[in-house]
Order: structure tokens, then C-alpha cells, then sequence
């Protein structure tokens, strides 16, 4: 189920400026949205940073929860590189990407706290990204502009606006989402209470941008993908399942991809027994990731994949602000860091670097799991007291 929110279908409480009255999720006609239902919103045009242009933006989000009278109690979680706007279970019996950092009784407590997930601009889950029609009723395609987190955060501060919330509570990201988290706590410090930036550091590294170059290559290289302009006919889905391969490989520790999959073969076939290169079978492993990347190329289209590893490659929260000292004395929020013990993509010595240029003292919370940098997702629960003391009271 889905809800368009528009100009003429808005919460019905509204104010003269078009700004939306806190804790209004009853739409024109008495309907209510219920949690976990996809909401659409048009925030109009947006100049980006690299110089582009956008003339018509929407933004696709969910909510859960009720927003309180001074919209004082919301909660912006932002999702990673193929996250959707689903970190938690709804209405429905859909299970979300973050259930236990998320939901009732949770540390971000939707009993309590107006949780509200944005799909990030340039996604394919709803807001404009590069399969949306531009002005012309064509899919934009290789004319998508180059989307920055900066630009991505100025749209969710419209979106924010229109929904009655001046000051967040709490943003929190793990991976992607604690880089946009980042850079909303110093891009608009005065709106933001308390921080989470997990798994992640101040910047990509060169490094992770090496990484992420070869995704976006195995893409562009795929016979199929037309310098972008792909839609309509047979899509890039090789060069997506591939560009999945290479990211999976970071996301996942060294010891559990041994631990799990060792030299095994993936039965019946056999990687040693071939008369030609070609006819070799597989080891477990590469079946592992065989199935990693054709499950992405199911749900996520291929220029949103360069879209938005691009604007992780732009990641430098210090950028034109000075050092990253100078960059993070900006912000007032209180922040929260934490990092995967076992992280070989967003190593946590970058997570120690963030801590100690922020004001105050910042500690840094490990994750103690074998599985590499995805345990931020599958482990966050083990710091539930930490962060329901130190930053969700």
C-alpha cells in the first residue's frame, strides 16, 4: 500500500506556509496512514552541489508511530547503500531491515518516538532517482545528475519541514545512512539533538572509493547498459549482480567467509574436475555470491547503484569546512559512535578518528561479530543499553 502526499492531498492540519501541523497523520477525507505504508512528497525543485539540476523532486518515506504536539519526538533513521524506507514492521507482516534498533519496544521505540525512514534521492524505491520520468516523460537515464549526501540532506530538511519537524530527536545510520546521519548533524547542527553513526568514518577513503569504482565499472561495462539509457529493453543485470559480488566480498569478513564456506565445493559440481576452463564447477563461495548479487538484481535498478555509490564516494564531511576539527566543531548534537570490531570496508580505526575530532568525549562502541561489516545490521542489539542510556532517553 502506498499514500501520495501532494499538494492537494496533505495531513489535514496545515498551516498558512504549507507546512504541515505536527502530529497530523490523518490525510484530507479522514484517512490515516498506517505505519509502514510508502508516503510520497514533492518538495519542488533542487539546485545540487555539483552543479546540477533537478526540477522536480519527490521523496518517498515511511513512519511509524505518531508525531507529538511540538514534533519534538522524531526519529530519522537512514538505510545504507540498497536499503529501502522499511526498517520495521508496520501495519503488515512485512519484517524491515533493522528490527532491533527500530519498532515497539526498541530502543527507537515506536510506541514512543515518530519513527520516519527516507528513501535517499537518486534511490529506486520510490523517490526520484534515475528510472523517474524527467520533465520530458522519459526516464532520466544517463541525464541523472551527480547527487551528493549534502544534496540528499538539504531534500530531507524540505521533507522534515513540510512534516512539522524542526528539530529531530535522533538521526542514526548504519554504513551509508551513519554517513548521511553525519552530515546532517553538521550541515544543520541546530536541528539535530542526538547523533548515531555507525559503521562508518568521516570521509571514504581512497580505499573505499577504489572499491566502489569497480562496482559502478562492472556495471557501465555490461553489454546492456547503453551509457545509462538502458529502460525499455534488456537491462544491465550481469554487470549489477557483479558490481553486488564485488561489494559483498567487503561487507563479510575474511574468518566467516573460511568459517562458513572454507574450499568446499557447492555439490553436485565439482572446480576441480573440467576438461576445459569453462566447464569447471563452482566452490561454495562463489554460489555464496552467485546468490548475493542475483537476489539484488530482483529488487534494485542499476543506475541507482552508480547513483548512490557515487554519493557514498562523496562522502567527506570536512569538505569547504576547514579541517575535519574545524568541520565537526559545528555540531552540538550528542553524538553516538560505534563500529564492527571486524570491519575490513569501514574499518573502525575511522570510527576512532570521528570520535576524537568531535567536541567533548566521544567513545566509540564495538560490535563483537565474526561477519565483518554487515554485523551493524544483524548485531546492533547487542548495544541496546548503550543506546537507550546514552542516546535514545
Amino acid at each position: 500500500m502506498t499514500i501520495s502526499v501532494s499538494s492537494t492531498d496533505v495531513p489535514a492540519a496545515e498551516a498558512s506556509d504549507g507546512t504541515v501541523v505536527p502530529g497530523g497523520r490523518t490525510l484530507s477525507g479522514g484517512r490515516t496512514v498506517p505505519d509502514g505504508t510508502v508516503q510520497y512528497l514533492n518538495i519542488g525543485s533542487l539546485k545540487l552541489e555539483a552543479g546540477g539540476f533537478l526540477p522536480d523532486v519527490t521523496l518517498a518515506y515511511e513512519t511509524w508511530g505518531t508525531l507529538n504536539e511540538d514534533g519534538s519526538n522524531a526519529i530519522l533513521v537512514q538505510h545504507a547503500l540498497t536499503g529501502s524506507t522499511h526498517v520495521t514492521r508496520g501495519a503488515g507482516d512485512e519484517e524491515g531491515w533493522w528490527e532491533q534498533l527500530a519498532g515497539p519496544g526498541a530502543p527507537a521505540d515506536t510506541d514512543r518516538f515518530f519513527v520516519i525512514s527516507v528513501n535517499i534521492l537518486g534511490g529506486c524505491y520510490g523517490s526520484t532517482g534515475p528510472s523517474s520520468n524527467a520533465p520530458d516523460g522519459k526516464p532520466w537515464g544517463s541525464r541523472f545528475p551527480l547527487v551528493t549526501l549534502r544534496d540528499s540532506t538539504v531534500a530531507e530538511a524540505r521533507l522534515a519541514d513540510r512534516l512539522g519537524i524542526g528539530i529531530w530527536h535522533a538521526v542514526v545510520g548504519g554504513s551509508m545512512g551513519g554517513a548521511r546521519a553525519l552530515e546532517w548533524a553538521v550541515t544543520f547542527p541546530e536541528r539535530v539533538r542526538r547523533c548515531g553513526v555507525i559503521s562508518v568514518g568521516a570521509r571514504s577513503t581512497a580505499e573505499q572509493i577504489a572499491f566502489a569504482q569497480a562496482q559502478t565499472l562492472a556495471i557501465r561495462q555490461d553489454r546492456h547498459f547503453n551509457g545509462g539509457d538502458y529502460y525499455g529493453g534488456p537491462e544491465p543485470t550481469e554487470g549489477l549482480a557483479l558490481a553486488r559480488r564485488i561489494a559483498h566480498i567487503t561487507y563479510r569478513s575474511a574468518y566467516e567467509l573460511d568459517f562458513r564456506f572454507g574450499r568446499n565445493a557447492q555439490a553436485p559440481e565439482e572446480p576441480l574436475q573440467a576438461d576445459a576452463l569453462a566447464g569447471r564447477g563452482r566452490y561454495q563461495v562463489e554460489s555464496y555470491l552467485d546468490y548475493q548479487g542475483n537476489k539484488l538484481v530482483r529488487r534494485f535498478d542499476a543506475n541507482s547503484y552508480i547513483a548512490l555509490t557515487e554519493a557514498l564516494m562523496s562522502h567527506d564531511v570536512s569538505r569547504g569546512r576547514g579541517t575535519l576539527k574545524e568541520a565537526l566543531a559545528r555540531v552540538t548534537a550528542d553524538v553516538f559512535v560505534a563500529a564492527v570490531e571486524t570491519d575490513r570496508l569501514y574499518f573502525p580505526a575511522q570510527s576512532l578518528e570521528l570520535a576524537e575530532a568531535l567536541p567533548g568525549n566521544v567513545d566509540v562502541h564495538m560490535i563483537d561479530s565474526p561477519i565483518g561489516h554487515d554485523g551493524f545490521l544483524t548485531e546492533i542489539g547487542q548495544l541496546n543499553a548503550q543506546l537507550r542510556e546514552h542516546f535514545l532517553n
